[in-house]
């Protein structure tokens, strides 16, 4: 039985899906086709730069934009007709969206008012939700005297306590400074998984999205280019944009030179050759090779290179030091410059201008085809 990362078995219907999706505003500017679908209990995420669709398809997951083609399901029931009131999903806003004269209480009641929710169940429901996400004590104070962090939870408490199957959050943490967005990022995703909730998540910063899901849906100018678990996305990129825009990469234009029972041998544009874990190419074959940072490590010159090891001579061209670590650009005889990641303790040693010795395994150079 194939199962999703969040152990849903694959042949299940999904608690939401996206088939053919497609928004157009004018004959440039479209978004989709888009499909993927999302089981129930993943935290799923929208990635891509500014202006690639996943905000758009948010909405009309939401009920807010209108799909100029295709469906969305939930559950197996289509609800692209439907108003956004009655589709069962939750929107957290980016700007949170809280009313500035309301108390906290009133804020999270909200929903439940128009609803025509009877008071004691009101009051029990605003309690429970507040208690969830740690706020209980602050019903009767005001947006204005709480801290950014606070008021992104009292955002959460409020969609969550109207019971949506399905949580959208729209670039939820964006507004908070790095410590807070880190801190909040932890409790998110707790609370996603105490409540078992399916999430569908719109970011772009790729940290967010590696960090907090279950599966990664990477976007570029309206389109998906690869759906995967975030190792999979990191580790196994399908193409060139997803490799140079999730995390940092080294990415070499290259051409096969041979191809071995073990190896595929690659030379670089430049001149450099390169010994690569991969036999899925053929001699000729245009291919870029993509190397991550840290996976090119400081070696001693003397010893023999291991099997599948490439050894190279370089020299510092500039060494940034970032507490925990020390990134590294690395000049190649050849010509080329690469991005390398080591600890910080290594700054004494690692000066400027300095000769140094690098090996990469052949395992941790992937091959993209161009």
């Amino acid at each position: 039985m194939a199962l999703t990362p969040s152990g849903q078995d694959v042949g299940s219907i999904p608690e939401l899906e996206v088939r053919n999706l497609l928004k157009r505003f004018t004959a440039r500017s479209v978004v989709g086709p888009l499909s993927f679908a999302v089981f129930a209990g993943e935290f799923v995420s929208l990635l891509g730069p500014s202006g690639c669709g996943k905000t758009t398809t948010l909405r009309c997951i939401a009920g807010f934009e209108t799909p100029t083609e295709g469906s969305i399901l939930l559950t197996g029931r289509p609800i692209e007709g439907e108003p956004p009131n009655r589709r069962n999903v939750g929107l957290v806003f980016q700007n949170y969206a809280l009313f500035p004269h309301l108390s906290i209480f009133e804020n999270v009641a909200f929903g439940l008012r128009l609803r025509r929710v009877g008071d004691a169940e009101l009051r029990r429901r605003v309690g429970r939700v507040l208690e969830l996400v740690g706020l209980p004590d602050l019903a009767q104070r005001y947006p204005g005297q709480l801290s950014g962090g606070q008021q992104q939870r009292i955002a959460i408490a409020r969609c969550i306590v109207l019971e949506p199957r399905i949580l959208l959050l729209d670039e939820p943490l964006s507004n908070l400074d790095l410590k807070l967005r880190l801190s909040m990022r932890r409790e998110l995703r707790e609370l996603q998984r105490r409540l078992g909730k399916t999430a569908v998540y719109v970011t772009h910063d790729q940290g967010e999205a590696l960090a907090l899901s279950d599966r990664i849906v990477v976007m570029s100018n309206g389109r998906i280019e690869q759906i995967g678990s975030p190792q999979e996305i990191y580790e196994r990129p399908a193409n060139a944009f997803v490799a140079d825009f999730i995390g940092s990469s080294n990415l070499l234009d290259a051409v096969v030179v041979g191809v071995e029972s073990d190896a595929t041998i690659i030379r670089t544009d430049r001149g450099l050759t390169l010994r690569a874990n991969s036999t899925a190419h053929a001699a000729s074959d245009r291919v870029v090779a993509m190397v991550r940072p840290e996976r090119i490590r400081l070696a001693e010159a003397g010893p023999t290179p291991a099997d599948g090891e490439n050894r190279l001579a370089a020299r510092i061209k500039e060494a940034t030091y970032l507490g925990q670590d020390l990134h590294l650009s690395l000049g190649i005889d050849s010509g080329e410059e690469l991005a390398a990641v080591t600890q910080g303790s290594a700054a004494p040693r690692l000066a400027v201008g300095r000769p140094v010795m690098i090996a990469v395994d052949a395992a941790d150079i992937f091959l993209l085809r161009k």
